[in-house]
């Protein structure tokens, strides 16, 4: 007798404490996950509502795009039943905290590694555009001026006047320039071009020289309006060797890959993980 009454008091415990359990997110169907998720969100004390309804837009995250985690509207509960029924089918209120807890931070980490591996790849760019800058800068303009002379036939012939001296080991077959002409008086340059020269025979290592380039008359060099007072200077964009290849032609960074890069370094200073791969691509 005593025996079949204990039995009968732990089978009305377990029958009690079963419906006392937290109730779960059913998803099966669309009306029972509508139901469900309003009365897991009910079962919460008042002050973790607030962080149930950003958890489980989280959790939406992963399937449904443009929501905004951190925006306090909530979201519709057919929504969240359509984009994240098999991350919260069967879990609790707190279990859904906890999901969507561990699943930003993980994106938070893989947006970390992701930022990190652009960071190394820019500060690759720059250093590989600074490196070839300095190799150029072996091949020296010694002198550059412009004036206009008169031809044969009593036309004004417009001359750039070009002093090289080829400092590196390389033979060097062609110059890509900019040219800016500019006067004191006037805000605006008079012409501000880039141009190439073919180095007939080519420039040596060691070797300088001197040339005499005739621009198009009729295009902005040939502007008779020009004073004479007019300085020319040349800016060394590029060179080719002796086989007409570019040589160090690393591009600079764009404005804004050094905004980027900027940005980076401010928050992510002194953190260089040995696995970011620098090659990868950007976000």
């Amino acid at each position: 007798m005593w025996r079949l009454l204990r039995l009968s008091a732990l089978s009305l415990s377990a029958l009690m404490l079963a419906g006392c359990s937290d109730p779960k997110v059913d998803t099966s169907s669309m009306p029972a996950a509508v139901v469900s998720i309003e009365k897991v969100r009910e079962s919460l004390p008042t002050y973790k509502r607030d962080e149930f309804d950003t958890a489980v837009k989280i959790i939406a995250m992963s399937s449904f795009s443009g929501i905004d985690p951190f925006n306090p509207q909530r979201m519709n509960a057919a929504e969240i039943a359509e984009s994240a029924n098999a991350y919260m089918h069967g879990l609790t209120g707190d279990e859904i905290i906890e999901r969507a807890d561990s699943m930003l931070r993980e994106r938070r980490a893989r947006e970390r590694e992701q930022a990190l591996r652009t960071l190394n790849r820019l500060e690759a760019k720059q250093a590989n555009a600074q490196r070839d800058q300095e190799r150029l800068a072996q091949i020296r303009i010694d002198n550059a001026r412009y004036y206009l002379a008169t031809s044969p036939f009593g036309a004004l012939e417009p001359v750039i006047e070009l002093a090289v001296t080829n400092g590196t080991e390389h033979t060097i077959s062609e110059l890509m320039l900019r040219g800016l002409l500019e006067s004191p008086e006037r805000d605006i340059a008079w012409v501000d071009q880039t141009f190439y020269y073919v180095i007939s025979g080519g420039l040596a290592p060691g070797e300088s020289a001197t040339w005499s380039l005739a621009p198009n008359r009729f295009g902005p060099w040939g502007n008779d309006q020009i004073p004479r007072n007019a300085e020319l200077s040349l800016t060394l964009l590029g060179v080719n060797d002796a086989n007409g290849e570019p040589l160090w032609n690393a591009p600079p960074l764009t404005d804004s890959e050094t905004e980027r890069l900027t940005s980076l370094r401010e928050e992510y200073e002194g953190i260089r993980p040995q696995t970011a791969d620098s090659g990868a691509s950007d976000d």
